[in-house]
């Protein structure tokens, strides 16, 4: 079923452990605060990112692109955070 996507943005995973529940946790969290679904997509698959089940379907290891993709620009702000944690490394990178 194609999604009607009105926003998209483009991340890597940048984490050694990759996408695991912990930070698809905070993700989902995250993704239900919009006002609209919100999709996360490995270029092949797409998936409800309210869901961490969904997430961690994609088995994102280190350096895998995703699609963070909203229905509506009004959530904006949310992909933006959701961009930000991937940026961010899940908060789990050590310097």
């Amino acid at each position: 079923m194609k999604k009607n996507i009105k926003l998209s943005q483009n991340t890597i995973v940048k984490n050694d452990l990759g996408m695991h529940a912990r930070p698809a946790a905070r993700i989902a969290k995250m993704a239900m605060t919009a006002e609209k679904d919100i999709w996360l997509s490995d270029g092949k698959t797409q998936v409800d990112a309210a869901s961490i089940i969904d997430i961690l379907t994609l088995c994102a290891t280190k350096g895998a692109c995703i699609h963070i993709q909203a229905a509506s620009s009004a959530d904006a702000p949310v992909v933006d955070r959701i961009k930000t944690f991937f940026d961010d490394g899940f908060g789990e990178l050590t310097q």
